[in-house]
């Protein structure tokens, strides 16, 4: 079953249970995910849908911190809520150790030898993956391989 599939069907059952976190957290995904196939003209694959989540925890993560910073508490649970219900559709994330075989593997394939040779690196890392470690996370695992 694909991702945008299970959302669907997902969005029907947390109607029926009237869960409003879930309902709405799964409209906002299905909000992103229709506007990019309208501007762009095209059908996103579950590689696309998970990018969007990704947007969209981040965006969610900035948000929380400006209302921590207003001392807006119902508006920073609601935010995390959303992320929550973000999270169970992105795939599971690497540890710290998988991360780290994973970058030597590459690391020893592109034969990199110094600092110069991080955008290699990062390159194939962020390929390899995408969707199962963040960009930030790579990068920092990568200075210190």
């Amino acid at each position: 079953m694909s991702l945008k599939q299970q959302l669907k069907d997902d969005l029907k059952v947390a109607m029926r249970e009237k869960n409003i976190v879930k309902r709405d957290s799964i409209r906002a995904i299905n909000t992103m995910i229709k506007q990019i196939e309208v501007d762009e003209r095209k059908d996103l694959n579950d590689a696309d849908v998970i990018k969007l989540i990704q947007k969209g925890i981040k965006q969610r993560e900035e948000s929380i911190a400006q209302y921590k910073e207003a001392g807006r508490d119902e508006l920073v649970e609601k935010e995390q809520g959303q992320i929550d219900v973000f999270n169970e559709y992105m795939p599971k994330q690497l540890n710290d150790e998988e991360l780290e075989a994973g970058l030597k593997e590459i690391i020893a394939a592109v034969n990199a030898q110094s600092m110069k040779d991080i955008g290699k690196v990062m390159g194939q890392a962020t390929k390899k993956f995408a969707g199962v470690a963040e960009r930030k996370r790579i990068n920092e695992m990568t200075k210190k391989s």
